[in-house]
């Protein structure tokens, strides 16, 4: 008779505590944080966040990343997750909110906040993924359709910024507010363009027209501004889910309808040629610096310059097409890669909830909601009578209500048009534009 011997009774007792250990660690691999193995992610953020505990995280472009995509990612991953937030736009929301609730707690420690600071504000990285996606999504695109987004567009932004401003007032009067408080401290600050683009140069406008210093005409503005653009990101999110139950209703990231075969985008090569992604990166940053070199001899902010010359480049068909292979390549990278974390480093530095908390009411947060619903709803009817596709016009239109180049991310992040970019930089910069003269000048009638 055979009998066991110690050694071979031990192994086999081991065997099943073995497959136990290594069918955990396969269920482990495979649930995901993003892209990311939950395991490895959990190694990852432990090794930022004792960088940041110690001092050690570097304040540069490198800690700066290595902060914003590691909440990124977490961020944008449960917003996909989460019922209900996550069809109106949850991936934004939470990448906004979260970490602007962090800063205003003080959870976010001072090593972490420096790096982000470097990427985001020295480094201008806000303004780099921008140029990569105008540059990119305009190059991209069937020039027919191109010049006809451009030139439709205009109609409903205009009505759209019309119809807010009267709606605006209406229902601040009807809750109590003065007529003139209401449209240069409630509703100018949400159609304004943003807060540097915006605010800023309105805050300079009030304190010479009024008297006194330009800082506290910020504090009185940068709530609308805050408030109407959470309002617009949640407004994309519904109407990206109303194009989805009504397909014919929207164009997925295309403006206008075509006749032969409703296509913005043009064809491209299935592969990769990373290099010619390098050519891309190239040709966005130069593009930006036409637009900077453009501001300062002819005044025009360099964004909107920077638009119209890759628009023109476009349209005389002078650009190789495997240089706008490369740069279309590169806006897909960018934008699937690097929105959520750029949406992290936004909400730490640029929604400020202190000033938020300070001033907001139930009526005020009526008002600037009903600017943005305006806004929205006009761009949609107006859109579908211009032959335009009205889930996307009204995106478009509802960037004008948004926080600037921050606000237009975060809007068409959470409506999933990218594409869009170059429309709504346009109605974000020429509206803003606009708005800062003609209320600067106004007031300036009035006092």
């Amino acid at each position: 008779m055979n009998t066991k011997t110690n050694l071979e009774a031990v192994t086999e007792n081991e065997l099943p505590i073995q497959n136990n250990i290594k069918s955990l660690w396969e269920k482990l691999m495979k649930a995901k944080v993003g892209v990311l193995p939950l395991p490895l992610y959990i190694v990852l953020a432990a090794i930022i966040l004792t960088a940041s505990v110690y001092n050690t995280l570097p304040a540069d472009m490198i800690g700066g990343f290595a902060v914003i995509m590691i909440l990124g990612i977490l961020l944008g991953d449960l917003g996909q997750r989460i019922p209900i937030l996550k069809e109106i736009g949850g991936p934004a929301i939470l990448a906004l909110l979260i970490p602007s609730i962090l800063v205003f707690l003080n959870v976010i420690n001072t090593s972490s906040m420096e790096a982000v600071t470097t990427l985001m504000k020295t480094s201008n990285f806000l303004y780099f993924y921008i140029s990569c996606l105008v540059v990119g999504s305009i190059l991209g695109m069937n020039r027919k359709m191109l010049i006809q987004g451009f030139t439709r567009m205009f109609v409903p932004l205009i009505v759209g910024t019309v119809l807010a401003v009267v709606a605006g007032m209406l229902v601040g009067l009807l809750f109590g507010y003065d007529l003139q408080h209401t449209f240069f401290y409630i509703v100018v600050p949400i159609i304004g363009g943003g807060i540097g683009e915006g605010i800023l140069p309105l805050s300079i406008a009030y304190s010479s027209i009024l008297g006194g210093s330009a800082e506290s005409f910020v504090s009185q503005m940068i709530p609308a501004a805050v408030i109407g653009n959470i309002f617009a990101v949640v407004s994309a999110g519904l109407m990206m889910r109303l194009g989805e139950k009504k397909k014919h209703l929207s164009g997925n990231g295309k403006l206008v309808k075509s006749e032969d075969g409703n296509e913005v985008h043009e064809e491209k090569e299935k592969v990769i040629d990373f290099s010619l992604m390098g050519a891309g990166l190239l040709i966005a940053c130069t593009f930006f610096i036409v637009g900077t070199l453009g501001q300062k001899f002819i005044g025009v902010p360099g964004p909107v310059i920077m638009i119209l010359f890759a628009t023109l480049i476009k349209c005389l068909k002078v650009m190789p097409h495997k240089m706008e292979d490369g740069a279309h390549n590169l806006y897909k990278f960018i934008s699937t890669s690097l929105t959520w974390p750029l949406m992290v480093g936004l909400g730490m530095l640029y929604i400020p909830l202190e000033d938020v908390v300070k001033i907001v009411t139930p009526a005020y947060v009526i008002v600037c909601a009903s600017v943005v619903f305006v806004m929205i709803l006009s761009g949609y009817f107006v859109g579908k009578l211009m032959k335009m596709y009205p889930v996307d016009a009204a995106i478009v239109t509802g960037c004008h209500s948004g926080l600037g180049g921050t606000g237009d991310v975060a809007i068409l992040s959470a409506s999933k048009r990218m594409a869009l970019m170059p429309f709504a930089q346009v109605a974000t910069r020429i509206g803003g534009v606009s708005t800062v003269i003609l209320a600067s000048l106004l007031l300036k009638l009035l006092s």
